[in-house]
C-alpha cells in the first residue's frame, strides 16, 4: 500500500457506521485522505463509530442507499476519487426474516451505488465490497476462486452474488472504454473479527456480551469451519485495490479474493476456546447447536492466491494473533478507556503494529 496515494484524496464510503467501515474510515484519515461517509445511523449501543469518535474527524451523511436521489446528491456534491462500498445488511439468520430488506439493500443499494458513480465523473475508482458466501457453496474442502459460480442458499449469501452480478453488469455495460475512466472491481473477505464489533447474532460480539457478564457463552454450531481474519487484513486488500484500479484501470478490474492462509479456517469452537484462555477469569462455553437450524454453510474457504500474484498482497497476522489483538480491544474498553480519543488512539496502535508486521508466508 502506498501511503502517499491516500494523502488528500478524495473517498467516499458507504457503510462507514458499521463495524468494517468504521475501521476503514479511521485508517484513511489516519493515512492524510478526506472521507465522507453516507449510511444509516449506528444500530447499536455502544458501536465503534461513536467509541472513536469518527463523526467529529471525516464528512459524515446519515443516508440509506435505497434513496438513490440522495446517494447521488451526497457524492456529487462530495465529487470523490475513489468509492469503497460496504453498506450491507451483513447477517444470515436476519436475512432469513428480512429477505426483501436484504435484497433491496444488498443488491438494489449496490446498483444504486454503481448508478451514483456513472453520473459522478469524478470517480476513478470503485471497490464494491460483498462476501465469501456470495459462490455456489458445495461444503467441499477445496478453496473457492474468483472465477467460480456464484450463488448462495440462504437469502443473505445469494443477495452476495446477486451483488456480485450487478458490478460485473454495470462494469461491462457502462465502465468501459479508453483510460482514464472509472475502474471497477468488487472485493470477497472471509469471516472477519476485531474490536469494536456489537452486531446481534455474531460469534465474537456473543462471547464478549456472555464474558463480560460473567455467563458461558452458548455456540450455536461449534464445528462449522469459516476462514477468520482480523478486519485490516480484508480492508488492507481493499486500500490496496482501489490503488492499482486508479492508477492501470483495467488490469485490476473483476472479483478479488482476501482471505486468510489455509491454516487460519479454524472451526468455531478454536476461536472461542482461545478467547476463553485470553480473557480469563472463569471464561468458557456451552454447545448450543440447535435440531433444525436454519441454513449456515458449514465449510468455506477462500483462494487469495490471485491477490498475492497480482496485487502482491498477503495477510500479515495468523488467527491467533488476530484473536489476541481483538480480546485485548475489548479488555482496553472494558476497563473504562472509553474516551474517544484514549479508544482511537488504541486503535491506531493496532493499525500501526498491523502495517509494520511483516506479511506471512503462505
Amino acid at each position: 500500500m502506498e501511503v502517499s496515494f491516500w494523502k488528500s484524496r478524495r473517498v467516499f464510503v458507504t457503510g462507514h457506521t458499521g463495524f468494517k467501515g468504521s475501521w476503514l474510515s479511521l485508517w484513511l484519515v489516519s493515512l492524510g485522505a478526506e472521507v465522507c461517509g453516507y449510511a444509516l445511523a449506528p444500530e447499536t449501543d455502544p458501536n465503534l463509530f461513536t467509541v472513536l469518535g469518527l463523526g467529529g474527524q471525516i464528512q459524515s451523511i446519515l443516508g440509506d442507499v435505497r434513496d438513490l436521489s440522495a446517494l447521488e446528491a451526497a457524492m456529487r456534491r462530495f465529487q470523490p476519487e475513489v468509492v469503497i462500498h460496504m453498506a450491507a445488511q451483513p447477517l444470515v439468520r436476519l436475512s432469513y426474516l428480512q429477505p426483501l430488506e436484504t435484497y433491496a439493500v444488498n443488491v438494489m443499494g449496490t446498483a444504486h451505488v454503481l448508478d451514483a458513480v456513472r453520473r459522478t465523473p469524478s470517480v476513478r475508482a470503485v471497490v464494491s465490497v460483498t462476501s465469501d458466501k456470495c459462490y455456489e457453496n458445495r461444503e467441499r474442502h477445496e478453496p473457492y476462486r474468483e472465477d467460480e459460480a456464484m450463488g448462495g442458499h440462504d437469502p443473505y449469501s445469494s443477495s452476495k452474488g446477486c451483488a456480485e452480478l450487478v458490478t460485473a453488469a454495470y462494469r461491462r455495460s457502462f465502465f468501459h472504454g479508453p483510460a482514464p475512466r472509472t475502474a471497477v472491481a468488487s472485493a470477497r473477505a472471509g469471516n472477519v473479527i476485531g474490536g469494536g464489533d456489537w452486531a446481534e447474532d455474531r460469534i465474537v460480539p456473543d462471547i464478549i456480551r456472555a464474558f463480560t457478564r460473567h455467563e458461558a457463552v452458548g455456540v450455536r454450531n461449534p464445528r462449522a469451519v469459516r476462514p477468520w481474519q482480523h478486519v485490516l487484513e480484508p480492508l488492507s486488500g481493499y486500500l490496496l485495490l482501489a490503488e492499482r484500479l486508479y492508477a492501470e484501470c483495467e488490469k485490476f478490474e473483476g472479483g478479488w479474493n482476501f482471505g486468510p492462509t489455509e491454516a487460519d479456517a479454524q472451526p468455531v469452537r478454536h476461536l472461542v476456546d482461545e478467547m476463553a484462555r485470553l480473557w480469563g477469569n472463569g471464561a468458557s462455553w456451552q454447545d448450543q447447536s440447535e435440531a433444525n437450524p436454519p441454513h449456515e454453510a458449514h465449510l468455506l474457504r477462500l483462494d487469495s492466491s490471485k491477490a498475492r500474484a497480482q496485487l502482491g498482497w498477503r495477510p500479515r497476522w495468523h488467527l491467533d494473533d488476530a484473536l489476541a489483538r481483538t480480546t485485548e480491544w475489548y479488555r482496553q474498553y472494558d476497563q473504562g478507556a472509553h474516551s474517544a480519543v484514549a479508544m482511537r488512539d488504541f486503535t491506531l496502535g493496532q493499525i500501526a503494529a498491523y502495517q509494520s508486521a511483516a506479511p506471512l508466508e503462505v
